[in-house]
C-alpha cells in the first residue's frame, strides 16, 4: 500500500533523526501522539499545517541573511528574498497594511521591534540624531549617557496583567518594563470590560509616547477606534498587540472599530495562535514607520530565520484563502457554545462570556487556585493554562483562574456539541477537586486531592470525544 506524500515525508524526515540521535526521534513521535489524546485548549497554541511543518525543515536554516530583501549584508540571499517577498506580501494583503516585516523570532521580538521604531521615529534628542546618522563607534560615552537617558525615560501606556494584558506591555520582568516609564489602565470592577473614559482619564494624566492595546486573556472585543482618538488627543503612538486575535482579524470576524490595522499607527503579532502558522513575529504599519522597523536587524534582532519566513509565507497563504475565514468564525462560534456550556453549569466567568476565541473561568468559585485547578485538568487529558484574573488575590503564580481557548480544537473540526461536552468533562473535575494541604496541615494553593479514578474516567471521555476528530488525519508515521 502507498503513503500519501505527506506520511512518507515525517516518516522519511524522522528515519532521518532517528539514524543520529534516536531519542529525538522518539520525543518528536511522542509529541504527536500526545497531542493527538488530549484536549488542547490553550488558547495560545494551535496545529500548523503539514505544509508550514515542513516548510521549517530544510536548506534555508543554513543560510545567513542581516538586512531586507535586496539589502543583505551576506552574499547568496536571493532565495531568502523571494521567501520574505512572498511573506511580506501575503501579509500586507491579508491584513490590508501598507507595510509588513516578517522578520521577528516572536511576539516579543516584534513588539522590540515597534518600541524602538517608535522610540527612533518620535524621541527628538541630540544623541538619538547623532546615533541616526553617524556610525556607531563614532559615538562618545556622553553621547551614549544621553541616549539612555532620553530613551529611558518615556512613557507606555498599556493593559494590566491582570486585566488581561501581556508582560511585553510594560511589565517590571520583562525588557519593557525596563525600557519604559509605564502605567496600566485595567478594567471596569463590576463588568471586566475596559472602560474606555478611564483610558483616557489617565492617558490625558500620564501622557504617554506609547498607548498600547491588545491582550493575552480579556475574553471581549476592544474598540480600536475609540483608542485611537484617546491616542490622538494626547499625542501619542498607538501601537495594537493582536498576537492572539490576529487569525480573527485575518478571518475578517474582526471587522471596522474592531479591526486594528486602520486605526493603529503600528500592529505587531505572533503567526503561531489564532492565525495557525509557524511560531514567530511579525510587524505591520504604515510607510512613516516602515524605515525605522525594517532596521529591526540589526537593531533588536540577530540574523532573520529564512526557514521560518518560509513557512510563515505558506501560513499566511493558506490564511489567504477563503476557508479560512469559515474557520476563524467557528473559533468564535466554540469559544461561545464552550462559555455558554460553562455558565448553564454554574461556572463562573471573567466578564460573563466571551466575543473571541477565549474563556477565562475565574476558579474561585469551586475553591480552588489557577495552579491546582490548571494540574487536576492535565490529569484528566484537559491541557489548559492558569491565568490571572482582575484583582487576583492569588497573584500570577497561584492565579485563580483558567485559561481556555479553541483554536486548536476548532481546527480538528470540532464544533459547538462538542463545545458542550467539553465544558461538561471540565466541570465534573473542577468540582470533584478539592484543595490539600502541606505537611503542617495549613491550606496549600498548589495540591489538591482528585480521585485518580475519576481522572481516569474524564481522560478516557476526552479521548472518546477527540476520536472522529483526528489530529493530522493524512500523517502515518506506522
Amino acid at each position: 500500500m502507498s503513503l500519501n506524500a505527506e506520511s512518507t515525508a515525517f516518516r522519511s524526515a524522522l528515519e532521518v533523526i532517528r539514524a543520529v540521535e534516536p531519542r529525538v526521534a522518539d520525543a518528536i513521535g511522542a509529541e504527536l501522539a500526545d497531542q493527538r489524546e488530549s484536549l488542547k485548549l490553550i488558547a495560545s497554541e494551535n496545529y500548523a499545517s503539514p505544509a508550514t511543518l515542513l516548510a521549517m525543515g530544510n536548506w534555508f536554516s543554513d543560510k545567513y541573511a542581516e538586512g531586507t530583501v535586496g539589502r543583505r549584508f551576506y552574499a547568496g540571499c536571493q532565495n531568502v528574498d523571494t521567501v520574505e517577498a512572498l511573506a511580506a506580501e501575503h501579509a500586507r494583503e491579508l491584513f490590508g497594511a501598507a507595510h509588513a516585516y516578517v522578520q521577528p523570532h516572536s511576539g516579543i521580538d516584534a513588539n522590540l521591534v515597534a518600541f524602538w521604531a517608535i522610540l527612533a521615529d518620535r524621541v527628538e534628542s541630540p544623541a538619538l540624531k547623532k546615533a541616526q546618522v553617524r556610525q556607531v563607534n563614532e559615538l562618545t560615552e556622553a553621547d551614549w549617557f544621553a541616549l539612555r537617558r532620553e530613551l529611558g525615560n518615556q512613557r507606555m501606556l498599556g493593559m494590566s496583567l491582570d486585566a488581561g494584558g501581556h508582560l511585553t506591555h510594560g511589565f517590571r520582568p520583562n525588557i519593557s518594563g525596563k525600557m519604559f516609564d509605564q502605567r496600566s489602565y485595567g478594567t471596569d470592577p463590576a463588568t471586566g470590560l475596559v472602560d474606555y473614559d478611564k483610558v483616557a482619564e489617565a492617558a490625558r494624566e500620564f501622557k504617554p509616547l506609547i498607548l498600547v492595546a491588545g491582550y493575552s486573556a480579556y475574553p471581549r472585543k476592544v474598540n480600536f477606534r475609540i483608542m485611537r482618538e484617546i491616542a490622538d488627543e494626547v499625542g501619542a503612538t498607538f501601537m495594537v498587540d493582536m498576537a492572539h486575535f490576529a487569525g480573527l482579524v485575518a478571518g475578517k470576524v474582526f471587522t471596522g472599530d474592531f479591526d486594528p490595522v486602520p486605526h493603529a499607527h503600528i500592529v505587531t503579532t505572533t503567526t503561531h495562535k489564532s492565525l495557525r502558522g509557524p511560531r514567530g513575529g511579525m510587524v505591520l504599519c504604515g510607510p512613516e514607520l516602515a524605515d525605522q522597523v525594517d532596521r529591526g536587524c540589526p537593531m533588536v534582532l540577530g540574523g532573520p530565520l529564512p526557514h521560518v519566513m518560509a513557512a510563515k509565507a505558506v501560513a499566511l497563504a493558506e490564511a489567504r484563502r477563503p476557508d479560512f475565514a469559515d474557520y476563524a468564525q467557528r473559533i468564535v462560534d466554540n469559544a461561545q457554545a464552550l462559555a455558554d456550556g460553562l455558565l448553564r453549569r454554574g461556572a463562573k466567568l471573567v466578564t460573563g462570556g466571551t466575543d473571541n476565541h477565549l474563556v477565562l473561568i475565574d476558579v474561585s468559585g469551586y475553591g480552588l487556585t489557577g495552579r491546582q485547578a490548571e494540574q487536576a485538568l492535565l490529569d484528566s487529558g484537559i491541557v489548559t493554562n492558569r491565568n490571572s484574573v482582575p484583582q487576583d488575590p492569588n497573584g500570577a503564580w497561584y492565579t485563580s483562574g483558567i485559561r481556555i481557548g479553541t483554536p486548536a480544537l476548532t481546527s480538528r473540526g470540532l464544533g459547538t456539541a462538542e463545545m458542550d461536552a467539553t465544558a461538561e468533562l471540565i466541570h465534573n473535575v473542577l468540582t470533584q477537586t478539592t484543595p490539600g494541604s502541606n505537611p503542617d496541615g495549613t491550606p496549600s494553593k498548589a495540591k489538591y486531592v482528585l480521585d485518580p479514578a475519576l481522572a481516569d474516567k474524564v481522560s478516557g471521555q476526552a479521548s472518546e470525544l477527540l476520536t472522529g476528530f483526528p489530529l493530522y488525519p493524512a500523517v502515518d508515521l506506522g
